[in-house]
């Protein structure tokens, strides 16, 4: 059992437990399919890195970003999603031993608890996975298939239609959400509603968080903050691109802080209501 948590926001501030932190907040019950309520989870550094670049490229989350607390509040939110959008790169990862497969609900030791509240929730064993890729150039974790996990693949109008043909060849479901090369918020989340989604969680990167917070279709963000300064020549921050104006004010609902990790320098808990649309989700 983990050391509590202290809520600061909203006030008194009191002692809180890590586990069942986030279950409380029942996501999978307020979205519907003509209005999905989609989320996104992500850490920082003090100094704003979510990632580093190594010299080949390809990004790494720092072990100093790194900790138990975080991993089972991320697990949590996981576990109320009807549908994860993830991405190309993410898969990549996976299929080169950079970053662990965290497709499944209750399949790592000590999240066993997840897949029994999904059970009790009524949600299905395991949420669906939909893909968003430009490129269409991934692998897929044979987890998807073991899991019984129904997938899909998003991707942009301008697309490769030799790859396209080829995931529907192999009986892939692919559509189009995005007029251009990239996945979009609007269209994406108004395709997943109309299959039945309600709950929709981002275990994706700064291209779609953009993407959704553009087209002020994310409901909410959760954003741990650890408090390291990294450093580091290349890096990557929660969005990039032009700037996001009205869209990218988010308003504080919860804080807690978590004194003990990592390595005892302590991190924040927050989270952010962010401005939807009226409609979010419709055209």
């Amino acid at each position: 059992m983990a050391a509590p948590m202290l809520r600061l926001y909203p006030g008194p501030p009191q002692r809180a437990a890590v586990e069942g932190a986030y279950l409380s907040h029942a996501l999978h019950r307020l979205g519907n399919a003509a209005r999905p309520f989609v989320y996104a989870d992500f850490v920082s550094s003090l100094d704003g890195r979510i990632a580093l670049d190594e010299p080949g490229g390809e990004s790494r989350l720092p072990p100093a970003l790194r900790s138990a607390n975080d991993l089972r509040l991320l697990l949590e939110l996981m576990a109320q999603a009807d549908c994860l959008i993830t991405h190309g790169g993410y898969l990549r990862a996976i299929a080169a031993g950079r970053l662990d497969d965290i497709l499944q609900v209750g399949a790592r030791a000590g999240s066993e608890d997840l897949a029994r509240w999904r059970k009790a929730s009524g949600l299905a064993p395991q949420p669906a996975v939909a893909i968003a890729s430009a490129s269409l150039d991934f692998p897929l974790p044979p987890s998807l298939a073991q899991h019984g996990q129904p997938v899909m693949v998003a991707t942009g109008a301008g697309a490769p239609a030799d790859k396209v043909a080829a995931l529907r060849a192999h009986g892939c479901e692919v559509f189009v959400a995005g007029q251009g090369r990239y996945v979009e918020g609007r269209p994406l989340t108004r395709e997943l509603g109309a299959r039945g989604f309600r709950s929709l969680f981002l275990l994706a990167g700064p291209r779609m968080l953009e993407t959704m917070l553009r087209d002020r279709i994310l409901a909410r963000l959760y954003l741990t903050m650890v408090h390291c300064v990294l450093g580091g020549a290349a890096f990557h921050t929660l969005i990039a691109g032009p700037e996001l104006g009205p869209a990218g004010r988010l308003k504080l609902s919860a804080l807690h802080y978590d004194a003990v990790q990592p390595e005892g320098a302590g991190q924040w808990f927050a989270q952010f209501e962010a401005p939807r649309a009226d409609g979010a989700g419709e055209e």
